[in-house]
């Protein structure tokens, strides 16, 4: 016998001892969870179809693992805008067994319901533990606090320490608009001397941490270096 299972906007042919991945499912390996979107079953050529789903229909698995995707990354970049957008996913997923496909409104086995049981006993004690320690977990919450503080002290320092004395015009090179030549200044890049000495280290640092690309600021470092012989 098989089932069409639909869970985390996909669907899937199953069978039983199928072994299949999903997107996260809430369990603990060892748990029995119960997916109720049966938009069809059958044996053979005797196929029964839902409407969307099969009244009193269900099937069971058991959770395998729990685990993530590899990451995707979207990456966009407009042209001469100095915009630059990078995000990344990386999606929960579930590894589970099939274990049971119930028609008609059937229960899971015995097994199935131990299990759940289980999990109730071990959340109970979870619970326990957690009342009974609370100042542990107020600790825990305030490290990441700590961690983040520290993270965003690191992000906001300049990149570069800028020069003493008067800082030049940087609009003067072509490509740097008032925008851009006020986030240079942010990061500690002032003079038309200072990036003319820019090393290709410093570029890629710029490259990375700024939306210009190594191209544009190698070709503000030539520029600069005639700006800073007058």
């Amino acid at each position: 016998m098989f089932a069409v299972i639909k869970t985390g906007g996909k669907q899937y042919r199953v069978a039983a001892n199928d072994l299949l991945k999903i997107e996260k499912v809430e369990g603990q390996v060892g748990d029995i969870v119960e997916i109720g979107h049966v938009l069809a079953h059958g044996e053979g050529e005797n196929v029964t179809f839902g409407a969307p789903f099969v009244d009193g229909a269900m099937v069971t698995a058991e959770v395998v693992e729990q685990g993530k995707n590899r990451t995707v990354i979207a990456f966009k970049k407009r042209r001469r805008q100095n915009s630059r957008r990078k995000i990344g996913h990386r999606q929960l997923l579930t590894t589970v067994r099939i274990a049971e496909i119930l028609l008609g409104g059937a229960k899971p086995a015995k097994k199935a319901a131990a299990k759940t049981e289980a999990k109730a006993e071990v959340a109970a004690k979870t619970e326990a533990k957690a009342e009974a320690a609370p100042k542990k977990e107020a600790k825990a919450e305030a490290a990441p606090k700590k961690e983040a503080e520290a993270k965003a002290t690191e992000t906001a320092a300049p990149l570069f320490k800028a020069p003493k004395g008067e800082p030049d015009d940087l609009t003067v090179i072509k490509g740097i608009g008032p925008v851009a030549a006020g986030q240079l200044n942010e990061q500690g890049i002032t003079t038309f001397a200072q990036i003319a000495k820019l090393s290709d280290k410093d570029i890629a640092k710029i490259d990375e941490h700024m939306p210009f690309s190594a191209d544009q600021i190698t070709d503000w470092r030539e520029q600069a270096k005639e700006l800073a012989k007058k």
